[in-house]
């Protein structure tokens, strides 16, 4: 068991085999790496303790500790077992940190089991009428020949984090197998040797919003910066180098700006990252701040094997393995390999979900009213199939007859307010999805990731918000953003938030996992779609038309809700049949830095080597290609219809971008680049991107090259009567 988990704890591995009870401890030292070692004995040996994690206010607690009690190390989870013999179950009542714990009180043959707030550290446990084994991955309860390994496909296809419905999801996260349970977040949970009788006792719920109208707008701000300027102090708390992913987002960068340590920084830089702008900011924001950030490339072209894909899904252990933890955990990789030393990574995560950074997209484009009104509606469709009838109404017409309150009062259970539902919803995911992902990802390469916007005490502020401040705080991050005032320049206190690879230039990373599934005559699918599971509930014909469509046009759909179903096929099939720990397998070559100097001036490196586009000269002769038609309508010519072998695919708005609209327009296979730029009166730079995707998707075509100067004559034909 614990080799299968040997890649989260390299430093040190200590085993404890007393009377019924055995437990491992594989370490990742942090803080104190000579003395601080596990298990944590009390001085009495009735207490025994292995904790993953940190706790960020040890020294503090330490200090309200009973006089005389003796601490043998300046380990930060040491202080745990005092509080444990003084407070019993009320021992994690004031300790802020991320962190599973189990404790055997062996006074009173008791098993506990605690984690934090926001679940940030994972803890597993299958329990039967002999016995109950537990890990920090389910990998390691597999090694245990009694623990069932069937995949919960009924309850994993129901899910709303897997199958994207639009609805609000509450309760506890999905460990995605039958019999294998999740410690709750905020929770201490007792289970007793003697008869297994079991209780839990939750130390931290998430809060009740309630409106504190005694704080003003310019109060909340400042109590929001003063505990996030905390929070970020405490994460650092450690005795080795700490790193930080920087995204350019103001998330990240606002870490980075507070941090006291001056981290190397990290930032992926791929065809979504550069069409989106994050790569760029990441390195303005680290030039700005003084920091070394390291670019870390992956070309269009770069596709997992799959191999590589398995490796990652089984070090995951989750269906929504994605594009986006394939990315991260290369990241991790690369600081790995490149700086052993480091054993800590700072993140932007959690500031989305709780600070209102879903806002804006979840108004579809429209105002803090459209936000409201999209929750509700939300809301309403939860309740809609419990009542048929009052919502048949609702489904007749676009206009429905009825008020949304007739089917608020028809509903038995309390509706509730839509706007805590979303946050509520939120919770779950950041649990789900976030904190799984991060936490796998970063353990494994023996590194430990620390989230400084999960600090319960910001969470509970933002909670307090009366209605009447929400559209200036929740609204697009503000109350982030007005806290950044002074800290960082307006460019990235104000940056729109922006998807890691969704939004512009995703068409990149859809190609590149179409062709990972392609990948050996589907291998990938073939292998998934034969699991028994999935023989019983994915239709084969229909996930192999799925990639056909895929592989014509990436575009056509979402990779990724493909890859889901192929996930819970493959991780079925490793969990009968257990692969190597990952500590054992044999990795790829670790993906390279690309050092830049000056964005601008770098730029066409930056698009060759990335996304292998060779820059267009000016002397270039563009072409519309022989399949594509551009169409005007004549009531409304600033809109630009792109018909691709008869159909509709793309649209330019000549209101949103006029230059590339005049420049497009204008392309007739007889001028060059540079003469079109002259008569359009803009630089390159201006429709760089878009003349780049426009030559990617096959719109336009390079159909030659002239000197400079030597531009044919434009044929005008005769106006025919």
């Amino acid at each position: 068991m614990a080799r299968a988990v040997a890649h989260r704890g390299p430093d040190e591995l200590e085993l404890l085999r007393s009377g019924p009870v055995g437990l491992a401890f594989t370490r990742l030292s942090l803080v104190d790496p000579v003395a601080g070692g596990q298990p944590l004995w009390s001085e009495d040996e009735q207490v025994v303790l292995i904790a993953n994690g940190e706790v960020y206010n040890h020294r503090e607690l330490a200090a309200g500790l009973p006089a005389g009690t003796r601490l043998r190390s300046r380990s930060d989870c040491e202080v745990l077992v005092h509080l444990y013999q003084r407070d019993g179950l009320r021992f994690l009542d004031n300790v802020r940190g991320m962190f599973a714990i189990v404790l055997w009180d062996r006074s009173r043959d008791l098993l506990v089991f605690a984690r934090d707030r926001f679940g940030v550290k994972p803890l597993f446990y299958h329990r039967n009428r002999d016995r109950v084994v537990f890990g920090s991955e389910m990998k390691a309860l597999f090694q245990d020949a009694d623990c069932p390994r069937e995949l919960d496909w009924s309850g994993a296809l129901a899910d709303q984090a897997l199958n994207g419905a639009p609805y609000f999801a509450d309760g506890r996260p999905n460990t995605w197998f039958q019999g294998i349970e999740l410690v709750p977040a905020g929770t201490v949970m007792t289970i007793s040797l003697r008869d297994g009788h079991t209780k839990s006792h939750r130390y931290w719920a998430f809060p009740e919003f309630t409106e504190n109208t005694d704080m003003s707008e310019s109060e909340f701000v400042s109590a929001y910066g003063e505990l996030f300027a905390a929070s970020v102090r405490e994460t650092e708390v450690a005795d080795v180098d700490l790193g930080l992913f920087l995204s350019g987002g103001i998330d990240s960068v606002a870490v980075a700006a507070l941090s006291t340590v001056r981290p190397r920084t990290f930032t992926a830089i791929n065809g979504s990252t550069i069409a989106n702008g994050d790569a760029e900011y990441g390195h303005r924001a680290a030039q700005m701040l003084g920091l070394d950030n390291h670019q870390v490339v992956f070309d269009v072209a770069e596709v997992p094997t799959p191999e590589q894909w398995k490796q990652l899904l089984w070090l995951v252990e989750t269906p929504q393995c994605s594009p986006e933890i394939y990315y991260k955990r290369e990241l991790y990789r690369y600081v790995k390999a490149t700086f052993p030393g480091i054993k800590g990574m700072l993140l932007g995560g959690g500031s989305d979900e709780f600070n209102g950074g879903y806002t804006v997209s979840m108004a579809g484009g429209g105002s803090w009213g459209d936000f409201q009104s999209n929750l509700r509606d939300m809301s309403l469709r939860d309740h809609r199939p419990s009542q048929k009838g009052f919502a048949a109404w609702w489904e007749q017409s676009n206009h429905p007859l009825l008020q949304d309150e007739v089917l608020y009062r028809a509903s038995a259970a309390s509706v509730g307010d839509p706007y805590e539902q979303f946050f509520r919803w939120k919770y779950r995911d950041m649990q789900q999805y976030n904190c799984w992902h991060e936490d796998r990802t970063a353990a494994g390469s023996g590194i430990e990731a620390r989230v400084p916007f999960l600090d319960h005490r910001m969470i509970e502020l933002v909670a307090q918000i009366p209605r009447a401040l929400r559209p200036n705080l929740v609204w697009n991050k503000n109350i982030l953003r007005k806290a950044m005032r002074g800290v960082l320049p307006s460019e990235f206190a104000e940056r729109p938030k922006v998807p890691f690879f969704y939004g512009d230039g995703v068409r990149h990373t859809q190609r590149a996992f179409v062709r990972m599934l392609t990948r050996n005559g589907d291998a990938l699918l073939e292998e998934a779609i034969s699991s028994p599971g999935a023989q019983a509930y994915i239709h084969a014909d229909n996930a192999r038309a799925t990639l056909r469509a895929l592989e014509a046009d990436p575009g056509s759909g979402h990779v990724e809700f493909l890859l889901r179903v192929v996930n819970l096929g493959l991780l079925e099939q490793m969990a009968m049949c257990p692969p190597v720990a990952p500590v054992d397998a044999r990795e790829g070559a670790v993906p390279l830095r690309m050092p830049i100097s000056d964005w601008d001036e770098d730029r066409a490196r930056i698009d060759a080597q990335v996304l292998c586009r060779e820059s267009v000269s000016s002397t270039a002769v563009l072409a519309i290609a022989d399949n594509v038609l551009l169409l005007v309508a004549p009531q409304d010519p600033q809109m630009c219809y792109v018909a691709v072998d008869g159909s509709i695919e793309y649209v330019v708005d000549g209101s949103e971008t006029p230059e590339w609209h005049r420049l497009l327009t204008s392309v007739d296979g007889a001028r060059t680049l540079g003469a079109l730029l002259g008569e359009v009166g803009c630089a390159a730079a201006t429709v760089h991107e878009l003349l780049g995707e426009a030559l990617d998707l096959g719109v336009l075509t390079v159909a030659g090259e002239l000197p400079d100067g030597a531009d044919r004559p434009v044929l005008v034909p005769a106006a025919v009567g």
